[in-house]
């Protein structure tokens, strides 16, 4: 039976910058637009982080009975090592999006319906990421779906839940911290691109190959903080984002100079510590705005 401390691992806490940056970040939008409901915000908070501990237990289930865990170097994984049945771990997935499922119910009663409907869509796409028939994150697509839902319907919709609009400046936002959430993934990938590619998971890492990957990442970087520049034109205290830019500094060296196994960790941890420092500093700034 799997201890405390490994279910904790296995939640895989250092992807929670992920769930946290895009709510932090909508907020600020909506701070800017004199919309700021605290309710709204915390509800929309608590959705975001039990869809993403949700998501890792789901992926944990998933590879873990694919057999795509069976040789990984990277955080705990419960089912590949043994630690916890498929059965447990599928459990905790499902509570986790009970969780989200519940406080999602009372976001919807407090903004809108429809949400509903998105919500199940989020549900829907981060069991299907590695789950189902036809696993859309064995398919190259994993960037793209985060994209999506981490950075759009993440950021937009705490913004919506807030002042019920949606505003071009909260897509204009969403578009940095999606594409800094999608660096984490890349930078996952990316460690993992020999084994993904010998169990058959077709990654965009392992599509694109490991130096096409390498620059990617970077490349994500740079966009990501040039949007941030290009909002700051238009609302200048935005500009305090770009303040967090030394912190990318490291996992973009360590990823550059071929960093492999577990530098790619630290990597991994270093892009999760700039995006929620990002989401802190742009939802800031925002505000001020």
């Amino acid at each position: 039976m799997a201890t405390p401390a490994q279910w904790l691992a296995g939640a895989r806490p250092r992807t929670l910058p992920a769930a946290l940056a895009p709510v932090l970040v909508g907020t600020g939008a909506a701070a800017a637009l004199d919309g700021f409901r605290l309710p709204a915000a915390l509800l929309a908070l608590v959705v975001a982080l039990a869809l993403q501990v949700a998501v890792n237990y789901a992926n944990d289930y998933s590879d873990g009975t694919r057999g795509t865990d069976a040789d990984r170097v990277g955080p705990m994984r419960l089912v590949g090592s043994g630690a916890a049945s498929p059965r447990a771990v599928l459990v905790a997935a499902l509570l986790s999006f009970a969780v989200a499922a519940v406080a999602g119910l009372a976001l919807a009663a407090l903004s809108s319906w429809w949400l509903i409907a998105v919500g199940a869509v989020c549900i829907l796409a981060a069991w299907t990421y590695t789950g189902g028939p036809i696993p859309y994150g064995y398919r190259a697509l994993g960037e793209v779906f985060v994209f999506v839902f981490f950075g759009l319907v993440a950021v937009v919709g705490t913004t919506y839940v807030q002042t019920r609009t949606l505003p071009g400046l909260a897509y204009a936002v969403a578009v940095p911290i999606g594409l800094l959430i999608v660096a984490i993934l890349v930078v996952n990938n990316l460690r993992d691109i020999d084994g993904d590619a010998v169990a058959g998971k077709r990654t965009l890492a392992v599509l694109l190959g490991e130096r096409a990957t390498r620059y990617a990442f970077a490349g994500l970087f740079v966009v990501a903080f040039g949007v941030v520049v290009a909002v700051g034109v238009v609302r200048p205290e935005v500009l305090i984002t770009l303040l967090a830019v030394p912190l990318g500094i490291p996992p973009v060296r360590t990823v550059l100079t071929g960093g492999r196994g577990p530098a790619l960790i630290g990597a991994l941890a270093g892009t999760g510590r700039l995006t929620l420092v990002t989401g802190v500093l742009l939802g800031a700034g925002l505000a001020l705005s």
